[in-house]
Protein backbone atom coordinates (compact mmCIF):
# COMPACT_ATOMS: atom_id res chain seq x y z
CA UNK A 1 0.00 0.00 0.00
CA UNK A 2 1.07 3.73 -0.52
CA UNK A 3 -0.20 6.52 0.38
CA UNK A 4 -0.39 10.06 -1.33
CA UNK A 5 1.16 13.59 -0.06
CA UNK A 6 -1.86 15.49 0.91
CA UNK A 7 -3.08 18.14 3.02
CA UNK A 8 -5.27 17.20 5.87
CA UNK A 9 -9.28 16.36 4.54
CA UNK A 10 -11.70 15.55 7.01
CA UNK A 11 -13.02 12.08 8.22
CA UNK A 12 -14.84 10.45 5.29
CA UNK A 13 -18.09 9.66 6.32
CA UNK A 14 -19.34 8.02 3.31
CA UNK A 15 -17.54 5.39 1.30
CA UNK A 16 -18.29 4.94 -2.54
CA UNK A 17 -17.29 1.64 -3.73
CA UNK A 18 -16.98 0.20 -7.11
CA UNK A 19 -18.17 -3.47 -8.13
CA UNK A 20 -16.31 -5.12 -10.92
CA UNK A 21 -12.68 -5.50 -10.14
CA UNK A 22 -12.95 -3.33 -6.71
CA UNK A 23 -15.25 -5.42 -4.77
CA UNK A 24 -16.39 -7.96 -6.97
CA UNK A 25 -13.52 -10.25 -8.97
CA UNK A 26 -15.39 -11.32 -12.22
CA UNK A 27 -12.40 -13.05 -14.07
CA UNK A 28 -12.31 -11.07 -17.25
CA UNK A 29 -16.11 -11.37 -18.09
CA UNK A 30 -16.43 -7.83 -20.03
CA UNK A 31 -14.12 -8.88 -22.47
CA UNK A 32 -16.17 -12.37 -22.80
CA UNK A 33 -19.14 -10.43 -23.23
CA UNK A 34 -17.88 -7.80 -25.47
CA UNK A 35 -16.68 -10.28 -27.85
CA UNK A 36 -20.87 -12.11 -27.95
CA UNK A 37 -22.06 -8.23 -28.55
CA UNK A 38 -19.61 -7.52 -31.58
CA UNK A 39 -20.62 -10.77 -32.74
CA UNK A 40 -24.02 -9.90 -32.98
CA UNK A 41 -23.04 -6.73 -35.08
CA UNK A 42 -21.25 -9.31 -37.22
CA UNK A 43 -17.50 -8.69 -36.15
CA UNK A 44 -15.55 -12.03 -36.09
CA UNK A 45 -12.87 -12.29 -33.05
CA UNK A 46 -9.37 -11.96 -34.04
CA UNK A 47 -10.56 -9.67 -36.96
CA UNK A 48 -8.73 -6.02 -37.12
CA UNK A 49 -11.32 -4.23 -36.35
CA UNK A 50 -12.04 -6.82 -33.11
CA UNK A 51 -8.83 -6.22 -31.69
CA UNK A 52 -9.21 -2.26 -32.17
CA UNK A 53 -12.00 -2.59 -30.07
CA UNK A 54 -11.33 -4.74 -27.83
CA UNK A 55 -8.29 -2.47 -27.06
CA UNK A 56 -10.62 0.29 -26.70
CA UNK A 57 -13.08 -1.65 -24.11
CA UNK A 58 -9.82 -2.66 -22.18
CA UNK A 59 -8.59 0.97 -22.10
CA UNK A 60 -12.21 2.40 -21.10
CA UNK A 61 -12.46 -0.07 -18.38
CA UNK A 62 -15.09 1.64 -15.70
CA UNK A 63 -17.10 3.57 -18.25
CA UNK A 64 -20.71 3.59 -18.08
CA UNK A 65 -20.96 0.40 -20.85
CA UNK A 66 -23.15 2.48 -23.32
CA UNK A 67 -21.15 5.42 -23.41
CA UNK A 68 -18.42 3.16 -24.80
CA UNK A 69 -20.49 1.36 -27.40
CA UNK A 70 -21.39 4.98 -28.45
CA UNK A 71 -17.49 5.59 -29.13
CA UNK A 72 -17.04 2.40 -30.86
CA UNK A 73 -20.08 2.41 -33.20
CA UNK A 74 -21.06 6.02 -33.89
CA UNK A 75 -24.50 4.85 -34.52
CA UNK A 76 -27.25 5.28 -31.61
CA UNK A 77 -28.96 2.10 -32.69
CA UNK A 78 -25.79 -0.14 -33.34
CA UNK A 79 -24.63 1.00 -30.05
CA UNK A 80 -27.93 0.31 -28.07
CA UNK A 81 -27.83 -3.17 -29.54
CA UNK A 82 -24.44 -3.71 -28.63
CA UNK A 83 -24.91 -2.74 -25.42
CA UNK A 84 -28.42 -4.89 -24.94
CA UNK A 85 -26.25 -8.18 -26.09
CA UNK A 86 -23.34 -7.23 -23.59
CA UNK A 87 -26.08 -6.76 -20.62
CA UNK A 88 -27.92 -9.87 -21.99
CA UNK A 89 -24.30 -11.93 -22.12
CA UNK A 90 -22.49 -10.82 -18.93
CA UNK A 91 -26.07 -11.37 -16.93
CA UNK A 92 -25.71 -15.23 -18.29
CA UNK A 93 -22.21 -15.36 -17.69
CA UNK A 94 -23.12 -13.70 -14.04
CA UNK A 95 -25.89 -16.25 -13.56
CA UNK A 96 -23.23 -19.39 -14.22
CA UNK A 97 -21.14 -18.71 -11.15
CA UNK A 98 -18.21 -16.94 -12.92
CA UNK A 99 -18.23 -13.87 -10.47
CA UNK A 100 -16.64 -13.73 -6.62
CA UNK A 101 -16.63 -11.17 -4.03
CA UNK A 102 -13.01 -9.88 -3.86
CA UNK A 103 -11.04 -11.62 -1.05
CA UNK A 104 -12.04 -9.67 2.19
CA UNK A 105 -14.68 -6.87 0.02
CA UNK A 106 -17.54 -8.09 1.80
CA UNK A 107 -15.63 -7.93 5.71
CA UNK A 108 -14.41 -4.43 4.68
CA UNK A 109 -17.96 -3.52 3.94
CA UNK A 110 -19.19 -5.09 6.80
CA UNK A 111 -16.35 -3.28 8.34
CA UNK A 112 -17.12 0.18 7.25
CA UNK A 113 -20.66 -0.17 8.58
CA UNK A 114 -19.83 -1.19 12.06
CA UNK A 115 -18.13 2.11 12.13
CA UNK A 116 -21.04 4.64 11.28
CA UNK A 117 -19.81 5.14 7.99
CA UNK A 118 -22.34 4.59 4.99
CA UNK A 119 -21.64 2.37 1.49
CA UNK A 120 -22.80 3.13 -1.61
CA UNK A 121 -22.10 0.26 -4.45
CA UNK A 122 -22.02 1.75 -7.87
CA UNK A 123 -21.38 0.34 -11.47
CA UNK A 124 -21.14 1.43 -14.97
CA UNK A 125 -23.10 -1.49 -15.89
CA UNK A 126 -27.23 -1.28 -16.24
CA UNK A 127 -29.25 -1.77 -13.47
CA UNK A 128 -30.45 -5.12 -14.52
CA UNK A 129 -26.53 -6.37 -14.56
CA UNK A 130 -25.82 -4.71 -11.19
CA UNK A 131 -28.67 -6.49 -10.04
CA UNK A 132 -27.61 -9.80 -11.22
CA UNK A 133 -24.23 -9.45 -9.52
CA UNK A 134 -26.03 -8.48 -6.04
CA UNK A 135 -28.02 -11.37 -6.37
CA UNK A 136 -25.23 -13.83 -7.47
CA UNK A 137 -23.42 -12.85 -5.15
CA UNK A 138 -25.92 -12.71 -1.95
CA UNK A 139 -25.47 -9.31 -1.53
CA UNK A 140 -28.96 -7.74 -2.09
CA UNK A 141 -29.05 -6.19 1.66
CA UNK A 142 -25.03 -5.65 2.46
CA UNK A 143 -25.67 -2.03 1.60
CA UNK A 144 -28.33 0.78 1.84
CA UNK A 145 -27.73 2.19 -1.74
CA UNK A 146 -26.81 0.71 -5.34
CA UNK A 147 -26.18 3.07 -7.88
CA UNK A 148 -25.44 2.65 -11.65
CA UNK A 149 -25.45 5.41 -14.49
CA UNK A 150 -29.40 5.36 -15.21
CA UNK A 151 -29.86 6.42 -11.49
CA UNK A 152 -27.84 9.40 -11.92
CA UNK A 153 -29.59 11.24 -15.40
CA UNK A 154 -27.42 8.25 -16.94
CA UNK A 155 -23.96 9.64 -16.95
CA UNK A 156 -21.51 7.08 -15.03
CA UNK A 157 -17.45 7.45 -15.24
CA UNK A 158 -15.82 9.94 -15.42
CA UNK A 159 -18.33 12.29 -14.85
CA UNK A 160 -18.85 12.68 -10.80
CA UNK A 161 -22.69 11.73 -10.92
CA UNK A 162 -22.44 8.09 -9.67
CA UNK A 163 -20.54 10.05 -6.67
CA UNK A 164 -22.09 13.27 -5.89
CA UNK A 165 -25.62 10.94 -6.21
CA UNK A 166 -24.40 8.72 -3.66
CA UNK A 167 -23.87 11.67 -1.45
CA UNK A 168 -27.31 13.68 -2.16
CA UNK A 169 -29.44 10.37 -1.98
CA UNK A 170 -27.69 9.58 1.35
CA UNK A 171 -27.06 13.12 3.16
CA UNK A 172 -24.09 10.86 4.21
CA UNK A 173 -21.53 13.65 4.52
CA UNK A 174 -21.95 17.15 4.94
CA UNK A 175 -18.46 17.97 2.80
CA UNK A 176 -17.87 16.35 -0.56
CA UNK A 177 -14.09 16.23 1.25
CA UNK A 178 -15.52 14.14 3.71
CA UNK A 179 -16.15 11.41 0.93
CA UNK A 180 -13.81 8.43 0.19
CA UNK A 181 -13.78 6.39 -3.43
CA UNK A 182 -11.91 3.26 -3.97
CA UNK A 183 -12.25 1.62 -7.70
CA UNK A 184 -9.51 -0.09 -10.14
CA UNK A 185 -9.57 2.31 -13.22
CA UNK A 186 -8.89 5.58 -14.47
CA UNK A 187 -12.44 6.66 -14.74
CA UNK A 188 -13.00 5.97 -11.01
CA UNK A 189 -10.17 7.97 -9.79
CA UNK A 190 -10.91 10.92 -12.45
CA UNK A 191 -15.31 10.75 -10.98
CA UNK A 192 -14.01 10.75 -7.58
CA UNK A 193 -11.39 13.82 -8.22
CA UNK A 194 -14.12 15.58 -10.22
CA UNK A 195 -16.49 15.62 -7.35
CA UNK A 196 -14.04 17.06 -5.15
CA UNK A 197 -13.99 13.26 -2.69
CA UNK A 198 -11.18 13.80 -0.02
CA UNK A 199 -9.42 10.58 -0.23
CA UNK A 200 -9.53 8.69 -4.03
CA UNK A 201 -8.24 5.07 -3.64
CA UNK A 202 -6.95 3.29 -6.70
CA UNK A 203 -7.07 -0.59 -6.07
CA UNK A 204 -4.91 -3.00 -7.92
CA UNK A 205 -7.29 -6.30 -8.03
CA UNK A 206 -8.79 -4.78 -11.35
CA UNK A 207 -8.05 -3.24 -14.67
CA UNK A 208 -5.36 -0.74 -14.16
CA UNK A 209 -1.98 -0.51 -12.74
CA UNK A 210 -0.44 1.95 -10.20
CA UNK A 211 0.81 4.54 -12.46
CA UNK A 212 -2.37 4.44 -14.50
CA UNK A 213 -4.38 5.01 -11.50
CA UNK A 214 -2.15 7.46 -9.93
CA UNK A 215 -1.52 9.75 -13.17
CA UNK A 216 -5.30 9.97 -12.82
CA UNK A 217 -5.75 11.51 -9.69
CA UNK A 218 -5.20 8.64 -6.61
CA UNK A 219 -4.64 9.87 -3.70
CA UNK A 220 -4.05 6.52 -2.31
CA UNK A 221 -2.88 3.01 -4.00
CA UNK A 222 -4.03 -0.02 -2.53
CA UNK A 223 -3.45 -3.52 -3.16
CA UNK A 224 -7.21 -4.03 -2.43
CA UNK A 225 -9.75 -2.87 -0.98
CA UNK A 226 -9.18 -4.51 2.10
CA UNK A 227 -6.79 -1.94 3.21
CA UNK A 228 -9.30 0.45 3.09
CA UNK A 229 -10.44 -0.27 6.91
CA UNK A 230 -6.56 0.51 7.53
CA UNK A 231 -6.40 3.42 5.07
CA UNK A 232 -9.12 5.18 7.40
CA UNK A 233 -7.80 4.24 10.45
CA UNK A 234 -10.48 1.90 11.38
CA UNK A 235 -8.63 -1.71 12.28
CA UNK A 236 -5.10 -1.21 14.61
CA UNK A 237 -1.36 -2.37 12.93
CA UNK A 238 -0.50 -2.14 9.16
CA UNK A 239 -1.99 -3.25 5.97
CA UNK A 240 0.30 -6.13 4.16
CA UNK A 241 -0.02 -3.75 0.90
CA UNK A 242 3.78 -3.45 -0.39
CA UNK A 243 4.70 0.19 -1.41
CA UNK A 244 5.05 0.62 -5.20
Amino acid sequence: MTTGTQEHTPEPTLVVLDMAGTTVADGGLVEHAFARAAGRLGIEPGSPEHTEQLAHVRATMGESKITVFRALFGDEQKAQTANKAFEEAYGTLVDGGRIAPVPGARETIETLQEAGRTVVLTTGFARVTQDAILDALGWRDLVGLTLCPADVGGRGRPYPDLVLGALLRTGAADDVRRVAVAGDTSYDMRSGRSAGAGLVAGVLTGAHDAGTLRAAGATHILDSVAELPYVLGLMGGASQGADR
